[in-house]
Formats: C-alpha cells, sequence, structure tokens
C-alpha cells in the first residue's frame, strides 16, 4: 500500500449494505453482477468505462429518479430491441435483516405510445422481497441513501429544485414516510395547474386538491424543517478539515411555522392558493408552497454563504453535511445511509481524502467511490472492496 496515509478501521456494526447487485440492460450493460461485502465500494476505470452507471443502478434502490434525474426509457440500455424493459436486482443487509429488492421498466411492445400522460409501463415497477410494492416511495423504508456527483458542484450556485431534491433526499433517511408525503403533494400540484391551465375553476375539485396541498405541503416542510435543525446542530460538532455548515431552510412557509402552530400554517397556505389561482393560472402554476423553499447554507466560521465561497470549500461543505447526516442515522437508525461519491476523493487535498476515509470506516458506511486512478483509494488499504471497471465489464480490483 502506498500513496496515502492510511486510515484506521471501525468494528463492523450494524449495517446498510448492497450484497448483491444484478443489473439487465441498464445504460452500457447488457448484464452484469456485483458481490460486494458491507466494506466500502472503490469502482476503478476510465473515464466512459461504466463506473456513474454501476452508481446510478445503486442509486435506483431508493426512492427517485436516481444520480442523473433520468426518465426510465432513458436508462434503456442503446442497442436493445424497443420497448425491452430494464432491471436492478439486489440483495441489501439492513439491520433488520436481509432484503431483496428488484425494480426497472417493464418490457412493453416498443411500436405503441402515450398519450400524452405517463402510462403504466413507464412507472417504475418495484417488488421488495418477492412482492410489489404499490409504489417506488417504500424503498424508503428499507433504504437511506445519499449522493454527491461532479453535478452537484454547483449546487449552492444554481436553482433552488436541486438543493431541495439534496435536502429531501436528507430527510427520507430520518422520516421515509416524507417520499409519500412529498408525492402526494406533487401530484395534487400538477393537478391543481392542470385544472387552472384548462380554466375549469370548480370549486369542490380545486377545495379538494388545495385541501391536500395543505395538510402534506405544511407536512413536507415541517420534516425538512426538524431535519435541518438537527443538522445544524450536528455540523456546529464537526471536527477535522471539513468546515462547520450553518442551515436553514427559507421559504414563505418555514415562515408560517415559525410564527405559529402547524394546523394555523395549513389554513395560510389553504388560502394563499384559494385566493391566488387566477394568478396561479396565468403563472402556470403555484406561486407559495414547499416547491418554492430554499435550502440556505453558509460557511459557519466565515459566516460567509456558500455561494461567495471557493469551489473548494463549497465541495467541502457538502461532504460535512453528508457527513453529519450519516453520524446522526447511524445513532438514530442504527446504520449510516449508503453513500455514493461519484469523483468526489481524487479532487481532495490528502488531508481530506483521508479525514474523509476515516469517516467512512468510523461509521461502518458502505459507500460507493469511483475514480480514475486507483492510488487515490490506497489509504483504505484491504478495508475497501475494489473493482476494475472497463467497456461496462466489471472484475474484482
Amino acid at each position: 500500500m502506498s500513496g496515502g496515509t492510511p486510515v484506521a478501521a471501525a468494528p463492523l456494526t450494524p449495517a446498510l449494505a448492497v450484497r448483491r447487485m444484478t443489473l439487465t440492460r441498464f445504460r452500457g450493460y447488457e448484464s452484469a453482477r456485483l458481490e460486494p461485502d458491507r466494506r466500502p465500494v472503490a469502482l476503478i476505470g476510465p473515464n466512459g468505462a461504466g463506473k456513474t452507471n454501476l452508481l446510478e443502478a445503486v442509486s435506483f434502490l431508493a426512492p427517485g429518479r436516481g444520480i442523473r434525474g433520468a426518465r426510465l426509457a432513458e436508462v434503456e440500455r442503446l442497442g436493445s430491441p424497443p420497448g425491452a424493459g430494464w432491471a436492478v436486482a439486489a440483495m441489501l443487509d439492513t439491520p433488520l435483516g436481509p432484503v431483496e429488492i428488484g425494480t426497472g421498466r417493464e418490457p412493453h411492445d416498443g411500436n405503441r405510445q402515450g398519450g400524452g400522460r405517463t402510462s403504466e409501463r413507464d412507472r417504475r415497477l418495484v417488488r421488495i422481497d418477492g412482492h410489489p410494492a404499490k409504489g417506488q416511495t417504500a424503498l424508503a423504508d428499507h433504504v437511506a441513501m445519499v449522493w454527491l456527483t461532479p453535478q452537484m458542484d454547483r449546487l449552492f450556485l444554481e436553482g433552488s429544485s436541486g438543493r431541495r431534491r439534496f435536502l429531501d433526499r436528507l430527510v427520507f433517511g430520518f422520516d421515509p414516510a416524507h417520499a409519500g408525503r412529498l408525492s402526494r403533494y406533487e401530484h395534487a400540484l400538477r393537478e391543481r395547474a392542470r385544472l387552472l391551465r384548462d380554466g375549469r375553476f370548480d370549486e369542490g375539485w380545486l377545495g379538494a386538491l388545495e385541501d391536500q396541498m395543505a395538510t402534506t405541503g405544511i407536512a413536507v416542510a415541517a420534516a425538512r424543517r426538524e431535519v435541518v435543525q438537527r443538522l445544524r446542530a450536528a455540523c456546529a460538532r464537526s471536527v477535522g478539515p471539513f468546515p462547520g455548515a450553518d442551515l436553514t431552510v427559507a421559504g414563505t412557509v418555514e415562515r408560517w411555522l415559525d410564527e405559529g402552530p402547524a394546523l394555523a400554517a395549513e389554513d395560510a397556505l389553504r388560502d394563499s392558493l384559494r385566493i391566488g389561482r387566477r394568478t396561479d393560472a396565468d403563472a402556470g402554476g403555484a406561486t407559495v408552497g414547499p416547491h418554492k423553499s430554499d435550502l440556505a447554507v453558509r460557511h459557519a466560521a466565515k459566516d460567509m454563504p456558500a455561494a461567495l465561497c471557493s469551489t473548494g470549500e463549497q465541495k467541502a461543505l457538502l461532504i460535512a453535511i453528508v457527513l453529519a447526516n450519516a453520524r446522526l442515522l447511524a445513532a438514530e437508525r442504527g446504520a449510516a445511509p449508503i453513500l455514493l461519491l461519484d469523483e468526489v476523493a481524487a479532487h481532495l487535498d490528502p488531508g481530506r481524502r483521508a479525514a474523509l476515509f476515516g469517516e467512512i470506516l468510523a461509521l461502518g458506511a458502505q459507500a460507493w467511490m469511483t475514480g480514475t486512478d486507483e492510488g487515490v483509494f490506497d489509504p483504505l488499504g484491504d478495508d475497501a472492496r475494489r473493482f476494475r471497471i472497463e467497456d461496462a465489464h466489471i472484475r474484482p480490483g
């Protein structure tokens, strides 16, 4: 072993870890199989070899559209027969025992076209322990997962939607029901926008949708707010070379929650939606709600907004938040989340890289990390499981 300072391993604790994963017609892979263990996983290979595709496959074991935010049809392997479908199947260790998860897009007649709305075949299918799940939100009951990708390097500089998705991924780990509430809120938001766009100002229908938006929307905002308060305290206790992060959630609904009880905030949101129907019809959405909230992050020591920090400081702040989240989850749920770190370690200086590896090992977290240079992972020694990826072929490292 060479090329870095060794980091100490920690005794294995109850873990959340992928132990087996198979891919079928997924991105560049016609078929593939990996059998990692509970150790961190290092995927090593040249650019374009298929490393990030494997991280994306792991990310589909959690609710959502994966690390790329892809549509289901985009994931299907190029060159496959139209409508061939794709699948990811995995066996995971969890603190409550092993769980089998299967997900993907069902094969279908590729010549048939949908009528504009999402068809059954375009919904992600999920099976848990061999039984069909009602929806992908059920995955949050079994899997907590957070990722950092190169595309997130501008998280603090671009629009608020990316920061909300990042925050919601953190909330899923503490409150699995958050995924379902968020899905119901977004569905009601879309349905209300469709009615308003079509000029259908039906009081009963709109009132029912706005009531659902009020109850689920305030619950979404309250869950985000609670997790951010806990993360803020955990980040303030950060040690080592990663900076402390000061976090808040900013928005109208958060201000209502600051000023009074949740029921009063629900009434305020319900009234705002009713009063704003004409304006929202012109705007094509809703001008108030948790879909407008933002995660505000500051560099605590410098008392500076993250957007004004250097690129290196912004990446370090993101890592600090992810590690604080993992520490809290490990203490509360008995296992750290699965971490997907795409080309993260290579862009850290040796001190921060060693600190990151040390924290991962101390938490007993299964972190999936990619890199083109095997030497980046030398400090992990035998405490990581290595795979070499070349042209969408996988072999033990």
